[in-house]
C-alpha cells in the first residue's frame, strides 16, 4: 500500500489539506497525518484537526511521497521546523515524491528541493524565485516535485497524487467517483 506523509501546523488552509488526507485515502493510500507544534491544530478558518503523529516522531523510510498543504502561517512553520526541513531533504535524497500547494512551496525553496520549474500562490513565488515560476498552470510537475496554485486546486493536486502514487486506473475510479 502506497503510504503518503502530511505535516500540518497551525494556519493551515483547510481545503487543502482536507481535500489531500480525503481524496487519498479514498484511493486506498494510507495517509499519515503529523502535527508540528501538537496533535489538535486549528486551520487559517479556525477549524480544528487531530493529527495522527507529532512530526518528530516521523520517519522518512516509511513512506512514498510527502505533501504539504499550504495556509498561513502554516507555511512559514513549515518552511522554519527542523523536522519538516529535514524530511523535505531526506525525501529529496531518497528520490522520492514531494508536494506542495498554495504558500507551502515556499518550504521546499527552503529545504532546498524545490526543482527548476513550479507554482504556488499567486504572488508568493517573490518569496521563493521569480526564475522557473509558471503562473498559467494549476499543477507543475518537475521531476519528483509536484506543485499546485491554492484552494481552488485542491481536488486537482490531489488527485495527481493519487494518480502518481496509485496509477491511472485508480485516479480515474476516485475521479470519476467525485464527479471530478
Amino acid at each position: 500500500m502506497s503510504k503518503l506523509l502530511v505535516p500540518i501546523s497551525n494556519g493551515f488552509e483547510e481545503i487543502e489539506a482536507i481535500s489531500i488526507i480525503d481524496v487519498c485515502r479514498r484511493a486506498g493510500i494510507e495517509v499519515i497525518t503529523a502535527g508540528v507544534e501538537d496533535n489538535i491544530l486549528i486551520g487559517a478558518h479556525n477549524i480544528k484537526i487531530e493529527t495522527d503523529k507529532k512530526i518528530s516522531e516521523v520517519s522518512s523510510d516509511n513512506f512514498d511521497m510527502i505533501a504539504l498543504p499550504g495556509g498561513l502561517p502554516n507555511a512559514f512553520t513549515l518552511a522554519e521546523n527542523s523536522d519538516v526541513q529535514r524530511l523535505l531533504k531526506e525525501f529529496k535524497e531518497k528520490n522520492k515524491k514531494i508536494a506542495a500547494i498554495c504558500a507551502a512551496p515556499y518550504a521546499l525553496h527552503k529545504a532546498n528541493v524545490l526543482n527548476e520549474n513550479y507554482t504556488c500562490y499567486p504572488s508568493f513565488e517573490e518569496k521563493i524565485k521569480d526564475e522557473g515560476y509558471i503562473n498559467n498552470k494549476n499543477i507543475v510537475i518537475d521531476s519528483n516535485v509536484v506543485t499546485s496554485k491554492g484552494p481552488a486546486t485542491a481536488m486537482e493536486f490531489a488527485l495527481e497524487i493519487v494518480k502518481i502514487l496509485k496509477g491511472d486506473e485508480v485516479y480515474f475510479s476516485v475521479k470519476n467517483g467525485l464527479l471530478a
